[in-house]
């Protein structure tokens, strides 16, 4: 070898992709192909083939890339922030740092849609539900929003939902986060709702089916709102405050003025501002608005055997489910994040929150009260966190001053700088604060003896919070890692096997790619930080917009969308308003054929379109026969396509050409869902294809984990004419962004602190690697599906019979000969040690398998073998060996209690526990026996039940 050779700059490629040489020969053999090009070109159609190389670098080692990209991010400046404005500076416990953020037990598991096996999280997430439940003093509360402000626009869509209110008008506090009022313009653009701006009190002026307001205002200010809302309430609108999650410690809850929903964000409690995000927004509300609510909620059921268990509830709301009908299209919630921030209510516990809360308030009433006795003028003298002095002609010379000290002050104009404390805040900090805006030394403790508090006695807290037990006994960081720990064993993760779910690409987290969130440089900035301090994360998110650009093909990308759902949003957002600039105002018709992705209906009904489905053939792709019988039935209000692509139903269709090219031959554009990008990297690429616009889940092929449902990021790539189009901000202009373009998430680029994991990523994969990884994704597909399908039937595949990468086998011949299930097997795949595919989804009686490119040979063996096994249980079931309510697969999952428990079924133990010899040396254990959902969600409820009853 030669010396460069010997330093394999490649070596991250075998570490990503699962199959070696002799594994990826011999699968090839049972496929019947020599190799992998000869796969790909019976699988992707020579018409889309992109034929040459990515305009990428070649491959990196780890630590090259790590070098690399810690160079740029040594370009950011960590001043202190005293910004405010719904970001603060925070401090995550150590013990939760390592053993939940940085612990792929925690970030590598699936969205918990299979309650037995991710008892832990749903735990974790019941605990969240109930901070916010306390700190509210509403009565239910969501596992959370994606951030503040959609959260707040989510609110409105849901008071016109339950609102009697004939009115079409919707009130907004003027005090309102500017960011939050942003987003909710954009919404209700499109909702044909009119907003009225204006102080609380003219809340009560005029029938809004709806009123926002918030708590403290933007600029600091502590008002009892109790009167405005229910002035608003006597006149038919929904109650909403946005509150901030620390204030809500020590002032009166949002409840207890009135509010009917309240919603905010959870990042003080522990998590870094990381330039905007991720964090978890929260949302609570009345109880009989559960079924109108939007988002994910944990509820309390039972197993089989009657023991508590926790599943999520009311699935039936769900966006994939209800498509155009849905509530709303979060479909990712920020689960690690709200994990995080409950687990630090839970080791604070009310005592230790109550005191970070004071000192923070305790900090501020100092500083202003320091200000006042100088002579100096405060804007508002009640407040709980965030003071505005009003300086006059001084006010620029002190913000100069304070950033050549290493200080981030708020301009709020002229004249008046806001100073926002928070949890980092020290006394030294006080003290320099109080010299450079007085000129005099500070003696903080004699300010300290002289100080009153800010906040007015009728708007103090007097309810009591977080009084469940699991926030009154983990304080010690032995009682808090050892909770961790059990909750972490109560989930099945991609630490212990394959998740082979289908549409959501559950592939290697390398640690080198999770390794630079938690660094200082990327995790402690504000996002409204000076340009000049965010020099690195600029160049950061530029290098990933060029390699993104590079992929696609498209001319510019977005990065503000913060899931793959706000993605779809932000991408028909573009179009709408590319056919405005033209004067095409009633092209709001979108076609989505039966094989586009779940959430795509949703998505355009929450843009006012009216959606027109269109039929597939026999074989699952787009019948272009109806496709073009509808498009030219709406041929002038055709708006838009929204086309998945490889199809859900996992092949590629050979006329996706000439099905972008009718829709652009009536006027409208061609909006491509990136779900299933991971089988065209390096193949094909969507702009050749045709696509105008297309949105990608850096949280499935670009390797964001999912974390348990969140975070995710779907930045959407455009032709240059839709790309003035996209997406500003007000507070912090977006760079090639259009002025008028509003938000569609809080923060200028989205959750920006996860985009590093992207970058290395691509990075470390090269031009060689990106296509190397989709060309295995493909082999791991087909390889599953010539295994299975002597045994289940797959359901679609491409012309020459192979599909992407995902298959789907069907049950329903098997489930009308047996009367086994899919649900059955889905559990029944619990007792291999395995997460089950996607179920019923995107046709009813079916399991959606995506191995990905980064499960070996060994593993997919391994879950083939399972499958096969279950597969002659059900052949026993058929045969009468065993009854058809009484067998191993109806019983699934078998637990612990199934052990020591009688045994009296007509099957042994051991077929019950250990069906296959590898399962006896990795055994997976669900926490739980089968969950009765129906009980759940008839007997709803979402706060926590006795700690004994989780024993």
């Amino acid at each position: 070898m030669s010396l460069e050779q010997l330093f394999n700059h490649q070596e991250f490629i075998g570490r990503h992709i699962g199959p070696n040489d002799a594994e990826r020969a011999a699968m090839c053999a049972t496929l019947g192909v020599a190799s992998l090009d000869e796969l790909v070109g019976q699988t992707v159609p020579a018409a889309i083939r992109f034929g040459r190389k990515l305009d990428l670098p070649d491959a990196v080692t780890e630590a090259e890339a790590l070098a690399k990209l810690k160079a740029i991010a040594d370009k950011n400046i960590i001043n202190k922030s005293f910004i405010g404005l719904g970001y603060h500076p925070t401090r995550l416990p150590n013990v939760i740092l390592r053993n939940v953020l940085e612990n792929p037990g925690w970030y590598t598991a699936y969205t918990p849609y299979q309650a037995e096996i991710a008892q832990g999280r749903l735990e974790a997430l019941l605990n969240y539900q109930q901070m916010v439940i306390d700190l509210t003093g509403l009565e239910m509360a969501n596992a959370s929003m994606l951030d503040e402000a959609t959260a707040a626009a989510e609110a409105m869509t849901l008071a016109r939902r339950v609102s009697k209110s004939k009115s079409e008008a919707f009130f907004i506090d003027s005090r309102v986060l500017p960011q939050t009022l942003d987003v909710i313009r954009t919404r209700a653009k499109y909702f044909g709702f009119e907003l009225v701006l204006g102080h609380p009190e003219e809340a009560g002026n005029a029938d809004y089916f709806g009123a926002l307001f918030q708590l403290p205002g933007a600029g600091g200010d502590l008002l009892d709102l109790s009167a405005p809302i229910a002035a608003a309430k006597a006149r038919g609108a929904v109650a909403i405050v946005a509150a901030d999650i620390m204030a809500m410690v020590l002032i009166k809850s949002p409840a207890e003025m009135g509010a009917d929903v309240a919603v905010g964000n959870t990042q003080r409690f522990g998590v870094p501002m990381g330039f905007g995000g991720p964090h978890a927004a929260y949302f609570a509300f009345r109880e009989d608005m559960k079924r109108a609510a939007p988002g994910r909620i944990i509820g309390v059921s039972v197993d089989a055997k009657g023991k508590t268990a926790l599943r999520m509830a009311l699935q039936t709301r769900e966006q994939h489910i209800r498509r155009e009908k849905a509530n709303s299209n979060i479909c990712t919630s920020q689960v690690l994040l709200a994990n995080l921030a409950g687990m630090y209510a839970v080791y604070h516990g009310p005592e230790g929150v109550r005191r970070i809360a004071t000192r923070i308030h305790r900090l501020a009433a100092i500083f202003g009260h320091a200000i006042q006795a100088a002579g100096g003028k405060l804007v508002y003298d009640r407040f709980y966190d965030t003071v505005e002095v009003n300086l006059g002609d001084k006010a620029a010379g002190v913000y100069a001053a304070a950033l050549a000290a290493g200080y981030n002050l708020r301009r709020v104009g002229d004249s008046v700088l806001a100073v926002a404390f928070h949890e980092q805040a020290s006394h030294e900090d006080l003290a320099f604060l109080i010299t450079l805006f007085t000129g005099q030394v500070a003696d903080v403790a004699a300010l300290d003896a002289a100080a009153a508090d800010a906040i007015p006695a009728a708007l103090k807290r007097e309810s009591a919070i977080l009084t469940h037990p699991v926030f009154n006994q983990y304080h010690t960081e032995h009682g808090m890692l050892r909770y961790l720990k059990r909750l972490e064993n109560r989930d099945l993760a991609l630490n212990h096997s394959m998740i082979s779910l289908g549409s959501c690409t559950m592939k290697l987290n390398a640690v080198a790619e999770m390794l630079p969130v938690t660094w200082p440089a990327f995790a402690e900035l504000h996002p409204f930080c000076p340009a000049d301090q965010a020099v690195g994360y600029h160049e950061m998110i530029a290098g990933l917009q060029a390699q993104l650009m590079a992929i696609t093909g498209f001319d510019a990308i977005s990065m503000q969308p913060n899931s793959g759902a706000s993605g779809e949003y932000a991408g028909l957002l573009a179009i709408l308003r590319y056919h405005e600039s033209r004067g095409d105002v009633a092209r709001t018709v979108c076609l989505i054929p039966q094989s586009a992705h779940g959430t795509n209906p949703a998505t355009a009904q929450m843009l006012g379109m009216q959606v027109v489905v269109v039929k597939c053939d026999e074989l699952g792709n787009v019948d272009l026969t109806d496709l073009k019988a509808k498009a030219e039935l709406h041929a002038d209000r055709l708006g838009a396509l929204m086309i998945t692509y490889p199809s859900t139903h996992g092949v590629f269709e050979e006329s996706i050409r000439d099905i972008c090219a009718l829709v652009h031959g009536y006027g409208a554009q061609v909006y491509m869902d990136g779900a299933n990008m991971n089988a065209q990297v390096g193949l094909t690429r969507p702009a050749d294809i045709g696509a105008d616009v297309l949105h990608m889940n850096l949280h499935k092929t670009f390797c964001i984990p999912h974390g348990g449902g969140g975070p995710g990021m779907g930045p959407i790539g455009m032709k240059s004419h839709l790309a003035p189009f996209m997406a500003n901000h007000v507070v912090s202009e977006v760079p090639g962004a259009q002025a008028g373009q509003g938000a569609v998430s809080a923060a200028p680029f989205g959750s920006a602190s996860i985009l590093p994991i992207s970058w290395m990523y691509i990075t470390m994969m090269g031009a060689e690697g990106m296509k190397l990884a989709t060309e295995h994704a493909l082999l791991n597909a087909n390889y599953v599906a010539a295994r299975l399908a002597p045994h289940y039937p797959v359901l679609y595949s491409g012309k020459q019979g192979r599909v992407a990468h995902e298959c789907i086998i069907d049950l329903r011949p098997l489930k009308a000969a047996s009367g086994i299930t899919e649900v059955d097997i889905a559990k029944r795949l619990m007792d291999y040690g395995f997460h089950a595919p996607t179920m019923s989804f995107p046709v009813a009686g079916t399991l959606m398998i995506e191995p990905t490119e980064s499960e070996s040979q060994v593993e997919l063996d391994r879950f083939i073998a399972a499958m096969l096994a279950i597969r002659a249980e059900v052949q026993a079931v058929e045969d009468g060996v065993w009854p058809a309510d009484n067998n191993p697969l109806v019983n699934a999952p078998h637990g612990k209690a199934d052990i020591a428990a009688d045994w009296n079924r007509p099957y042994s133990r051991e077929q019950g526990l250990f069906p296959l010899p590898y399962v006896l040396d990795n055994k997976f254990w669900p926490a739980v026996n089968r969950i009765d959902d129906v009980y759940g969600d008839r007997n709803l409820v979402c706060s926590c039940p006795a700690t004994a009853d989780y024993l």
